[in-house]
């Protein structure tokens, strides 16, 4: 299930070598420190920025969503997710139903404490509020994840000499309507370094996919079963074959091997 590297087969990672957030969830709870609070400073990071985007989303007072989002990042911190499972879902699933729990929770203590009663808006039992919530959680997942592979290539290229891989997608990204040539100058001015067009053609090739290869690395992460299969379902479902999908090849279930 190994899948090529950009630029070095020696690199090359296999899916089922990936630590996933279960892992790292099953880390945090152990009774050595040295294991556990690495574990669990890894999943703030990770997700606290999904966590508070969705709470805001929940939540009409910013003040209230920080003091939610706030806790369920103490929880993370805390390791009070011991019960959970890969048996009950995707990583994702659990943190969306426990931040959603914790809301819920929120309210009803206001409301004991006010003595009157609040209107769960963001809770309404219809078809259309579910479909709202279900987005703005997805939308939150997706900025996170995003944000997270962007950070691991930005983390390659200032470990890997030569590459430019960050600079170029970001400039690509950033500046979406340039020709080659514009994109060249743009490079060769960040980066100090003389490119034409067919060189920076060249290298946002093999950034695209780098940033691919990371991205379903972080995919790989939230699935208990890291399957060729899994990922790909995965993928579809977040709304990131857009980044990924000239790279799959046919035979991608089979070998769960990038298109070089």
């Amino acid at each position: 299930m190994s899948f090529a590297d950009a630029e070095s087969p020696d690199e090359r990672k296999r899916l089922d070598e990936i630590t996933t957030q279960w892992s790292l969830l099953r880390l945090s709870h152990e009774d050595s420190v040295s294991r556990a609070g690495p574990a669990r400073r890894t999943l703030v990071l990770r997700y606290s920025s999904a966590i508070r985007s969705y709470v805001g989303a929940l939540m009409r007072d910013q003040q209230d969503a920080d003091e939610v989002a706030q806790e369920a990042v103490v929880r993370l911190l805390k390791g009070d997710f011991a019960g959970a499972t890969p048996k009950r879902g995707r990583f994702r699933d659990l943190l969306k139903v426990s931040v959603r729990n914790m809301v819920r929770s929120y309210w009803r203590k206001q409301q004991r404490q006010r003595g009157v009663p609040l209107i769960e808006e963001s809770f309404a039992a219809d078809d259309k509020a579910e479909l709202q919530r279900d987005s703005d959680w997805l939308a939150a997942w997706q900025r996170s994840v995003l944000s997270m592979t962007y950070d691991a290539l930005r983390a390659y290229q200032q470990s890997t000499p030569g590459s430019v891989a960050y600079a170029v997608l970001r400039l690509r990204t950033d500046h979406a309507d340039d020709t080659s040539d514009q994109l060249a100058e743009r490079l060769s001015a960040a980066t100090g370094k003389s490119y034409n067009a067919a060189a920076t053609r060249q290298q946002l090739r093999r950034a695209r996919l780098r940033f691919a290869q990371l991205l379903i690395e972080e995919i790989a992460r939230g699935l208990a079963d890291p399957s060729p299969l899994r990922v790909k379902e995965e993928l579809i479902e977040v709304g990131f074959m857009q980044y990924v999908g000239d790279f799959l090849p046919d035979d991608w279930q089979e070998h769960g091997q990038l298109r070089m």
